[in-house]
């Protein structure tokens, strides 16, 4: 199945955190989305594996994605080598995206930094030819490259090169992050806290795609840096 679009996280929730509102706008414009998550999150503080799988099957159904698949990668201690880059390659060159969405190039949390380089570091070598790979039927794959590469943002506060307006879509990307019911802020829960589970981080997450969007003269919009200047075909593009 040939996608538009996937989007790559080292972590279940990374990917609705990051960029949802802007998966959701290229869904409502006729494009295919594909979502793939690198590990399970099985280390995280609360929840557990099976729970996020869950949670993540109910993220991905009010996200309207095309398909959701999980690579198995270890939680924590995964790295950007030839084993974990020739599975990004295989998926890359099934799915034959031509645009590829992937972590922050830097954050607090150690994977997602690395989940950045692994994906990135794949899908410039998933173009060359003589990496030679297989489907699942043990068919050789055709290189393929994407045209381009994205790296939401994440914990830190990163200066973008563009923003994706996500105004009509901001309450189903809150609704999607509040799928992992185990992981965020929850009043009634009895689970130790994390960074990530106070309702602080939860408005944080809305603020910022407000204070994006005041910065850039819409309601809300969620910020890329981008591995090659974007290019746009005329001025009116930005009208």
């Amino acid at each position: 199945m040939k996608v538009d679009i996937v989007a790559f996280g080292a972590h279940p929730d990374d990917v609705e955190l990051g960029c949802a509102g802007s998966i959701l706008s290229a869904i409502a414009t006729g494009k295919s989305v594909g979502i793939v998550d690198l590990t399970q999150g099985e280390l995280g503080t609360r929840g557990s594996a099976a729970i996020r799988k869950e949670e993540a099957t109910n993220a991905a159904s009010i996200l309207g994605v095309s398909f959701r698949k999980n690579l198995g990668f270890r939680d924590g201690f995964f790295v950007n080598d030839e084993t974990h880059q020739l599975e990004v390659i295989r998926l890359i060159r099934q799915h034959q995206p031509d645009v590829v969405l992937c972590n922050a190039i830097d954050d607090r949390h150690i994977d997602h930094a690395k989940g950045s380089d692994l994906v990135s570091h794949a899908c410039f070598l998933s173009g060359l030819s003589k990496i030679v790979t297989q489907d699942a039927e043990g068919k050789d794959q055709t290189a393929w490259r994407p045209k381009q590469v994205y790296h939401y943002i994440q914990w830190k506060d990163i200066v973008p090169d563009f923003v994706v307006d996500v105004s009509p879509f901001i309450e189903q990307k809150m609704e999607a992050i509040q799928a992992y019911k185990s992981q965020f802020f929850d009043s009634n829960s009895k689970a130790p806290q994390t960074p990530i589970s106070s309702k602080n981080f939860m408005d944080s997450v809305r603020y910022r795609a407000q204070n994006l969007g005041r910065l850039s003269g819409v309601e809300a919009a969620e910020g890329f840096t981008a591995e090659r200047v974007p290019v746009i075909q005329s001025f009116t593009n930005l009208f």
